[in-house]
């Protein structure tokens, strides 16, 4: 185990079982409230790109959780590939359940980005006894749903995988391109060593089909759990409209629209993020 300098994030590799492991971030100790992050779906995607500000910033009092999901990062990869996006997904929220047992995690809050909001969805469908309240930020899951250009940029990254295209898409996730440029490119070359492990790029290929995991008004009225819907007003990768479905179909949701801001809330508005989630958390959960 690590220690991450000036930080008090800690990173392991955990085993789930079957010869598979899944690297994890985490911070605060067990017993606390538990928040489970779960990422998106990006080129060279990890936990750690999309949360460790959030883990830093959380503060005493919690257990944060933040695994690279299965087939992401320097977590172990499923061998074949799942074709299709609802396989995928299958496999990976298995290996987050399994994570979730090893753990002996009882009651999780459930923080999704993107694809991992609407992993959420799915896994308080499937095992409803261990979610406690439900934060979904630029979550899909909304039915008949187009593909934005910017998350047809996101899918087809491959065909061009650059550091120069992974900059350019990067930009995409924010709005304010001026004040992330800098920080954009440092990212994009960041990421290419995960990009260019073959594995990767053969999940993500893939991963995306025309059938996306979707979510039904009686889907979503049966998830009876205190939840807070977070979306960038000028989100360009998933629309605002989808927000607006969800929280108007889960029986106890918070909408929370925040101006100028992109797909990444956490990362363009991270203080802003940080302070909803946590009186989320104390208001509604605890």
């Amino acid at each position: 185990m690590t220690v991450t300098t000036a930080s008090r994030i800690r990173e392991e590799d955990v085993a789930i079982g079957a010869g598979r492991h899944l690297r994890v971030l985490q911070t605060g100790e067990p017993g606390q409230p538990a928040l489970l992050f779960l990422h998106g779906s990006g080129p060279g995607v990890t936990a750690g790109s999309n949360w460790r500000g959030v883990l830093d910033a959380l503060g005493e009092g919690y257990h944060g959780i933040a695994p690279d999901i299965l087939g992401f990062g320097d977590s172990s990869y499923p061998d074949p590939q799942p074709q299709g996006f609802k396989a995928q997904a299958e496999v990976r929220i298995d290996a987050l359940f399994a994570l979730i047992d090893t753990l002996g995690l009882e009651r999780v809050v459930l923080v999704g980005n993107s694809m991992g909001g609407m992993y959420s969805l799915r896994m308080a469908q499937l095992r409803p006894e261990l979610v406690a309240g439900l934060v979904l930020m630029g979550s899909g899951g909304m039915p008949g749903l187009e593909p934005t250009p910017g998350l047809v940029k996101l899918v087809t990254y491959f065909d061009d995988p650059t550091v120069e295209a992974m900059a350019e898409l990067l930009l995409e996730f924010v709005h304010d391109k001026e004040a992330f440029g800098d920080r954009v490119a440092d990212v994009a070359a960041e990421r290419m060593p995960v990009v260019r492990r073959p594995w990767i790029e053969a999940g993500h290929r893939a991963m995306f089909a025309p059938e996306m995991l979707s979510f039904e008004p009686a889907d979503l009225a049966r998830l009876d759990v205190p939840a807070l819907v977070v979306h960038g007003r000028n989100d360009v990768i998933v629309p605002l409209e989808c927000s607006h479905y969800l929280s108007e179909h889960l029986p106890q949701a918070d909408l929370y629209v925040i101006n100028k801001c992109g797909h990444w809330t956490q990362i363009e508005q991270a203080e802003r993020f940080s302070s909803v989630l946590r009186d989320f958390v104390e208001g509604r959960v605890r």
